[in-house]
């Protein structure tokens, strides 16, 4: 077997174990408002620091098209369409930009991370995650708006502004845990 066909199989391996932990720990959510609290973004930090854009966007679409199939592994064990494209549908499409423009970065700067400038990459990957959580945003306060009919100040207030300070330290939380998985991963060559 290749060296390339041996990484795709690891990184497909790898993925597979990330789609299942989002699947698991996505459901368990706090109702804190029409969007609830869950630990499916800190999930996709994570999965993009390890994986970067490609596979931790593949391990995103997974997790969606396994909840649009119908299982029940979005907030509150709800699953399908109905969910997917409802009101706050927005905030669950925009898992795919956030793993995009984060997996990007985090995929960018892993030469630097070799080179041992670790401040300026984790600076450089935090600003990646952010940027990819703004888009998260973004797009899911637009179509909550829409759908729901209601401002962009109380889309904000209700939907966006409750969870500034916990993705903060879900950002913080998977880029400090994320960087030591992924040293042992590339260490044992799976990665």
């Amino acid at each position: 077997m290749t060296k390339e066909k041996k990484q795709r199989i690891y990184h497909l391996a790898i993925c597979g174990v990330m789609t299942a932990l989002l699947c698991v720990l996505a459901p368990f959510s706090l109702p804190i408002g029409p969007v609830p609290f869950t630990l499916a973004t800190m999930v996709i930090y994570l999965t993009v620091e390890l994986l970067g854009w490609k596979w931790g966007t593949a391990s995103v679409l997974a997790y969606l098209l396994l909840g649009l199939a119908g299982l029940p592994v979005f907030s509150g064990f709800a699953g399908g369409g109905g969910k997917l494209f409802g009101p706050t549908g927005g905030y669950l499409v925009g898992y795919i930009p956030l793993a995009l423009v984060a997996g990007w970065v985090a995929q960018a700067t892993c030469g630097m991370a070799k080179q041992g400038r670790m401040m300026f990459v984790y600076g450089f990957r935090f600003l990646g995650i952010v940027l990819g959580t703004v888009v998260l945003y973004l797009l899911g306060t637009a179509w909550y708006c829409i759908q729901g009919g209601v401002t962009v100040g109380a889309a904000l207030a209700k939907c966006v502004i409750p969870f500034l300070i916990p993705d903060l330290g879900k950002m913080v939380l998977a880029l400090a845990i994320g960087a030591p998985i992924r040293s042992g991963l590339e260490r044992a060559k799976l990665l």
